[in-house]
Order: structure tokens, then sequence, then C-alpha cells
């Protein structure tokens, strides 16, 4: 049984265009104009207790399209679930045309475990479009890909890094696809990746099916970071400003960057690591990156860029062994290109916050001349 509960005081305030009909969301009528908390139900617990995912429909009262906003498809990537809340929250904006979906949870099965992963330890985000006949996430991926995902023409799913790592905000999206472009550029970050998702990806298998889908990455696991909320919840609005949803223009940086090729760079030897840069620095061919030692902070082994670019993320684990990832760097084309980002990201106080914020989550340090 789907429950569902109407928002009063914009069901109350505002009468529905006699040109417009009622959209059925999970077993609820919503009118233009209303705002509607209810929930789909996805599976049944050990117990046979429904599982349901809660969410929020609006629409607006005109016309437009229809747009899904989710987080926590890995249940730990918690950050974006802190921006949803503080726009279901905030009651001083309007959606003037389409229809909204905002999920502030995907998975939460994974979320009730403080996990990544679905109890069959499955990867939800591996599994779209799913199979009603298949595993359990298989089938959990399904249901939220004909309720949801079929029935809108835009997605943005919010992300972090994977346990024991950090993302400078970031927006990964087809950016060869010119609908795809205009939505990762509309968000509003100053950097997009190119890419077109692994296979059974939520935001691949979307925009393959039509319902064009952007990915945003940033911060790490089992927090919400504040300055990385607040970039999301910038690039929701940018986006329905965009797609003329709601009034204004979006608020974008004075540059962007994309970048097509990206690099981990991996521990050369087992040790403790010393962070020469942070995440969102801009970084030249041949800088150092990071010193590892023993933790005697003898026999040093340094780490350098291979090339000019941004640090996009790295580890929150100093400790390493080989092979282990370490800074992951996107190239730029050359150093006039890294500056541009560098000047790009202090201008921009939305993302200057959180490259300093995110900083302050990793002890940098200068490298030390080092003889041979």
């Amino acid at each position: 049984m789907n429950r569902s509960e109407d928002n009063p005081s914009q069901d109350q305030a505002i009468s529905p265009a006699p040109h417009q009909e009622a959209e059925r969301w999970f077993g609820h009528d919503v009118l233009p104009g209303q705002s509607v908390s209810t929930e789909l139900e996805i599976t049944e617990s050990y117990s046979g207790r429904t599982v349901v995912i809660p969410l929020r429909v609006f629409r607006g009262m005109q016309p437009g399209p229809k747009v899904f906003v989710s987080a926590a498809l890995h249940g730990d990537e918690l950050n974006g679930t802190g921006a949803i809340r503080t726009i279901l929250g905030d009651d001083s904006w309007k959606l003037d045309a389409g229809t909204l979906l905002m999920i502030p949870v995907l998975n939460v099965l994974g979320f009730e475990r403080h996990s990544r992963y679905l109890p069959d330890r499955r990867d939800l985000n591996r599994c779209f479009p799913g199979s009603k006949d298949g595993s359990m996430a298989s089938r959990l991926a399904k249901v939220i890909f004909d309720a949801i995902v079929k029935r809108c023409d835009y997605g943005v799913d919010l992300h972090t890094a994977a346990v024991r790592r950090t993302n400078f905000p970031n927006v990964r999206a087809n950016l060869d696809s010119p609908e795809s472009l205009r939505i990762a550029e509309a968000f509003g970050t100053g950097i997009l990746l190119h890419g077109s998702g692994p296979k059974g990806s939520l935001r691949r298998e979307a925009t393959k099916a039509g319902c064009v889908t952007i990915v945003v990455e940033g911060g790490e696991v089992w927090k919400v970071e504040s300055s990385v909320a607040e970039c999301m919840s910038r690039g929701i609005f940018n986006v329905l400003k965009e797609l003329d949803m709601m009034q204004g223009e979006p608020d974008l940086p004075d540059s962007q960057v994309m970048i097509r090729e990206t690099k981990w760079l991996r521990a050369e030897r087992g040790g403790f690591m010393s962070m020469h840069v942070a995440p969102g620095d801009s970084v030249q061919k041949g800088q150092a990156i990071a010193t590892n030692s023993s933790l005697l902070a003898e026999d040093q082994n340094r780490l350098e860029t291979p090339f000019s670019g941004i640090v996009i993320g790295m580890t929150t684990l100093p400790a390493v062994q080989p092979g282990e990832p370490v800074v992951h760097v996107g190239r730029l084309a050359n150093a006039k290109s890294v500056r541009r980002h560098a000047r790009q990201v202090a201008g921009d106080d939305v993302q200057r916050t959180a490259h300093e914020h995110l900083a302050t989550n990793i002890q940098v340090t200068e490298p030390t001349d080092q003889t041979e």
C-alpha cells in the first residue's frame, strides 16, 4: 500500500489551472501547484514487511519537464541527502512548471545498514534497468527504473566518493551528447568529467532510455559536509532554472573545464603518506603530490603528477600498500588551463568554500628537498 500525505499549505492555497489535470504518482493524484509526500514500495523485508522509498512530488502550475533528483543510491553517500533535505525544508522557493521528484535516499536498505551495498552484497548502481525475476538488487532496480526513471525527462543523481576517499565537487556525464552537456554545464560545478558511466549504472541506463541523467560527485561517505551540500543545492536549483521550471538564471562560475582523461596515481611502496595537495587543487606536470615514508619518516618515495591538471579526488587514509590509489588527477590541456581553473575556483564563493573545507580534512604539508 502506498501511503501519502499532502502538503496542506500548497494544496489549499493554489487552485489548478483549468487546462491541467492531475498526475498520478504512487497512488496519489497530484494537481498543479501541489506538493505531496508519498512512498514507493520496492520490496519486502526478511520479516515480510513492506520496504518503501520516501519521496516528495512537486508540480508547477505550468506544463514542463519531469525531473528526478536522487541521493544515496549508494546507501552510505549522504551529502546529496543533506542537500535534498535542505531544499525540502526551505519554503522560500517555488516550482513554476513541470514536475519534480525529490528522493533523499534511493537505496534505503543500504542506508539503514550504513552500507554502500544492498543486503545481498550487490551494488544497486550496477543493476539497472533491472529485471522482474532476477536477484533482489535487479528487482529493486526494475521497480525504481519503471516507476521513476521511465516517467521522467531528466535526472540528477547525487553521490560522494567511495569509503576512505573524498572528491572535489564535479559533474559526470556524456559530454558528447548536447542535452547531457547542457544539463551538466547548468549544474554549475567547475569540473565536468566526460563518460557514459559503467554498464548498469543509473545515469547510463537512464540516459539510454531517454531520461537525460547526470551524476554529481562530492565529498565523502557517512556525513553531510555543508560546503558540498551547498554546491549540490545550488546545482539542483540551477538545473531547474535552466529547464524553465523555476524563475531566474542559473548561478554559474565564470568558466568550467571539461576533462576527458583522468588517472589514479598509486603508491609505489607501503608506508605512511604525507600529502602535498588537497581536493580541487590545480597541479603542474612533475609537481610533488605526496611523499611516502616509513613510520619513522625514513626511506622516502615521492609521487609526482604525470601531467598538468586538477586534483579530482584522493584517499583520506594515509597508510598505504603498493598499488593503492592515492590521488585522482584530471588532465588539462596546458599550464594556462590550470591557472584559469585556479582563478575560477577562487572567484566562485561556493566552490572556494568547498575547496577550503575539504582541504581541512587532509593534512597538507610542503614537500621537503630530496637529495640523491
